[in-house]
């Protein structure tokens, strides 16, 4: 059985209680952090703890924290990025609903350790239930005197406040994000400068992801060191990996890093191998921003090695035979799904989402959009399938914010590995609506419906 840092109580009646949540050992690493560490000093830890940004970068943490200025008389902010929107991602909004005083817990101390006397949840704007579990949390924990004025005796204040989006895709985006928390349209800023020197309101600030302010919990209360033990290599510690498509049992599952991807499909402690015996088809590992890998190099490495669940292995042959972890949003098709409509699929979000700032974002998902539907719908070309490599290439690493890239990646990726499919579509327009491509020969064709007329 895996260890398990985040998820331990996630099934204890009453978790999402402070109550509860104490007894099971909740807000120690408050107590340890304001009562025997110094700022640095939880800035060290987490440091020596190796923990990488949870919400897709990867960047390690601590040393993102280490870069905030610290001006003379000039406030500090942490703000959470809760606006979790990729599509296939939702382990931040499971982790919110069933355990908040984690995420609260993480916010006091890290915000301790970066000298904030305010901070931040941005929550997405549908995720309305999420946000008033979370204002209840944050009033139990004021209540219980970790939060406010001079918490614990302490001498440290701390004002903690959730704010809603307004349901945007893009404010994911660290620097849109600040943008809609300033009242603005929530448009990406052009760095630099980088929010650890010109944040929230101009002010020095750290952006962090949900599950990596709540890892700094058994960080501080177990030692960095104690963090590195668990994992492989430069990828410590356990992941939240949100797990759906054609699974047996889709849902959240806290990982240990390292963990063969063959594992985390088949084995019945996680998702129990694919739904209605099936076969395997393609990847998503990371949400959709990431590029979609075939069924054997979604297992196995270009040099036939097991491919493993961390950030090192996943981007192993870079985008030729590899992919990334992203937000860990694991999606699994199976061999009846289309390649050709998924990315559509894909597509259509991203040239819906584009803020329209950058022209190569503005007009590139949609000309991807507007190709990918022409062929899936029976009306493409062969010139087309270049055509939506073309674009994509011209779009990634010509955007203020990586947008771009992740609406590049899956169509690029897909064309890279299931060409063949593209070029069936076109081919057998009429035969591509009736029946899936499978996976190395046309499958089953698809009964239409019967449409009757009552006189």
């Amino acid at each position: 059985m895996a260890r398990k840092l985040l998820l331990e109580h996630i099934n204890v009646p009453g978790i999402n209680t402070l109550d509860v949540y104490r007894q099971k050992g909740g807000y120690r690493a408050v107590e340890k952090a304001l009562k025997t560490l110094t700022p640095d000093e939880v800035v060290e830890e987490v440091k020596k703890s190796g923990l990488r940004g949870r919400g897709g970068a990867g960047f390690p943490t601590g040393m993102k924290w280490s870069f905030l200025a610290k001006p003379e008389g000039v406030a500090r902010y942490l703000v959470c990025n809760a606006d979790e929107s990729e599509p296939g991602t939702f382990k931040d909004r499971y982790l919110m609903t069933y355990i908040p005083h984690a995420l609260i817990e993480g916010m006091i101390v890290a915000s301790y350790a970066l000298g904030a006397k305010t901070s931040y949840i941005y929550v997405r704007g549908e995720m309305m239930p999420q946000i008033r579990i979370l204002e209840r949390a944050i009033a139990e924990a004021k209540a219980a005197g970790f939060l406010g004025k001079n918490i614990l005796g302490t001498g440290y204040d701390l004002e903690l406040y959730v704010q809603p989006g307004g349901g945007a895709y893009i404010c994911g985006e660290e620097t849109a994000l600040l943008e809609s928390l300033e009242g603005k349209r929530g448009n990406p800023r052009i760095k630099p400068p980088f929010p650890a020197i010109a944040g929230l309101y101009g002010c020095p600030t750290v952006v962090n992801n949900v599950e990596s302010i709540a890892a700094v919990v058994p960080i501080i209360n177990d030692g960095g060191d104690e963090y590195t033990k668990i994992g492989i290599g430069r990828s410590t510690g356990t992941k939240l990996i949100s797990a759906s498509g054609n699974l047996v049992k889709p849902g959240v599952y806290e990982i240990e890093l390292g963990l063969p991807v063959e594992e985390f499909i088949y084995s019945d402690e996680y998702c129990g191998g694919i739904a209605n015996g099936k076969r395997l088809k393609a990847t998503v590992a990371g949400g959709s921003s990431v590029p979609v890998l075939p069924a054997n190099l979604t297992l196995k490495l270009a040099n036939g090695e097991p491919r493993l669940m961390s950030y090192e292995s996943l981007s192993e042959g870079g985008f030729a035979t590899g992919t990334m972890m992203g937000s860990g949003g694991f999606i699994a098709f199976d061999e009846d799904q289309c390649i050709v409509r998924n990315t559509w699929n894909f597509s259509r979000f991203y040239h819906h989402e584009s803020c329209g700032q950058c022209s190569p974002c503005r007009e590139g998902t949609g000309w991807m959009e507007k190709v990918l539907h022409r062929i899936e719908h029976g009306h493409g070309k062969m010139s087309d399938i270049d055509l939506l490599v073309d674009v994509s290439r011209k779009i990634e690493g010509n955007t203020i914010c990586p947008l771009g890239d992740a609406a590049a990646w899956p169509v690029a990726s897909a064309i890279r590995h299931f060409r063949d499919e593209f070029e069936w579509h076109v081919r057998e327009p009429l035969k591509s609506q009736e029946t899936n491509y499978g996976i190395a020969k046309y499958a089953e064709p698809i009964a239409k419906a019967e449409v009757t007329t009552d006189n």
